[in-house]
């Protein structure tokens, strides 16, 4: 088949949707199909044709920004070219470009399909709500237009005032999940760089530096963890600074990072590739995951620390809450509940050996070429019934 899958934004932009649509894309290809990705040229120094692990990238230049949101004029010319060219369309939400392309998708007959990752909610403004309201009809006609939408979860759906309005055609997919092989001489330099020579906790989190992570609710559960902990140590993996519309959080929280960056307590690692995403994991104690809304539908992170062997605590968030249920490797604490989360670290970093599990089996429910297996049923029963 010839794939043709669309999004905002496509790698090297970091994010739990980013990281999935990548996966779910060298699966295909893996798999022997042809896989196209329409995205923004969000930086202009990205080429705007690009062939990355076989897969074809088409970046559209932006002519300027909404928050968050992008404005291509080029892209409906492009988007209408390359539904012709492909078979099969695969659409990421939330996008305000979807409706578009999925129109195109029903004019031209071509299997239509939505992978909604989670509810948009946009920073105050009354530019951002605007941008908000136009990006939400753009998704509901996506929804209305497309033959099939995928999610992570029923739990998620259920509680998604956008998914529970389009439970018909809902299918549940577990989410694509990978990381490289590396040896242990390798995970032990990862150690020496960041943790240092002598034994410590280790806290990790891994994400994009952004409002709805939550990182001022693992701030404040710090002081009392250090009470028991000292020289506790928190890892912070990912993008941290200037990130687009997260400016204002930043500052906002600087002075206490470095108040514990200075005690010795806390370590931004940086944007890490994958193969050092899997040295990160094993030098962990506990991966925390403190999201506050529903812009966050499963936390792909936990999976990964999971099939390290490393335990999660997780926000009391529809979907957020399921890896810790569904392998029962960790801990759930009420959202926004820096109290319940020091006493959970605790808890967890006190006796660890409670949370290990059958990780090797929990890995097998991710592996990306079963998820595009499950993809490919969809098309196909889709084609049979438009032909």
């Amino acid at each position: 088949m010839k794939i043709l899958i669309v999004l905002t934004y496509y790698r090297p932009h970091t994010s739990g949707l980013t990281i999935y649509a990548e996966r779910l894309a060298k699966a295909f290809v893996k798999r022997g199909h042809t896989v196209t990705v329409l995205t923004s040229q969000f930086d202009k120094s990205l080429p705007k044709n690009e062939v990355m692990d076989g897969v074809n990238i088409v970046r559209i230049p932006v002519l300027f920004r909404i928050s968050k949101g992008v404005i291509m004029p080029a892209f409906g010319f492009m988007a209408t070219k390359l539904v012709l060219e492909h078979d099969v369309i695969q659409l990421h939400l939330p996008q305000f470009d979807a409706a578009g392309v999925a129109l195109r998708g029903r004019l031209f007959k071509k299997p239509t399909i939505i992978t909604y990752h989670c509810d948009l909610i946009m920073p105050s403004g009354l530019l951002a709500w605007f941008a908000n309201k136009a990006v939400l009809i753009m998704n509901d006609l996506a929804a209305i237009i497309a033959h099939k939408i995928v999610t992570y979860t029923k739990d998620y759906a259920e509680h998604s005032t956008y998914l529970q309005r389009y439970l018909r055609k809902l299918k549940v997919i577990l989410p694509p999940v990978v990381l490289p092989e590396i040896s242990k001489t390798e995970i032990d330099a990862f150690q020496l760089v960041h943790n240092g020579k002598n034994s410590r906790p280790v806290i990790g989190m891994a994400a994009r530096f952004a409002t709805e992570k939550g990182v001022e609710i693992l701030l404040n559960a710090l002081p009392k963890v250090l009470e028991n902990f000292p020289n506790a140590l928190v890892q912070f993996a990912g993008p941290y600074k200037n990130i687009i519309g997260e400016e204002n959080y930043y500052k906002r929280l600087e002075e206490k990072i470095i108040h514990y960056e200075k005690s010795g307590n806390w370590r931004f690692v940086g944007v890490l590739n994958p193969s050092q995403m899997s040295a990160f994991y094993p030098n962990l104690d506990v991966l925390v995951m403190s999201s506050l809304n529903s812009t966050e539908a499963f936390g792909l992170v936990q999976i990964e620390a999971m099939i390290n062997g490393i335990p999660c605590i997780a926000s009391n968030l529809p979907g957020v809450r399921q890896p810790v249920v569904m392998h029962q490797m960790g801990e759930i604490v009420p959202i926004g509940d820096s109290e319940k989360l020091s006493l959970a670290l605790i808890k967890i970093l006190k006796d660890p050996a409670t949370y290990k599990n059958n990780y090797q089996k929990i890995k097998e429910n991710y592996i990306p070429e079963n998820v595009a297996i499950e993809y490919e049923k969809i098309f196909e029963s889709i084609k049979k019934e438009l032909f």
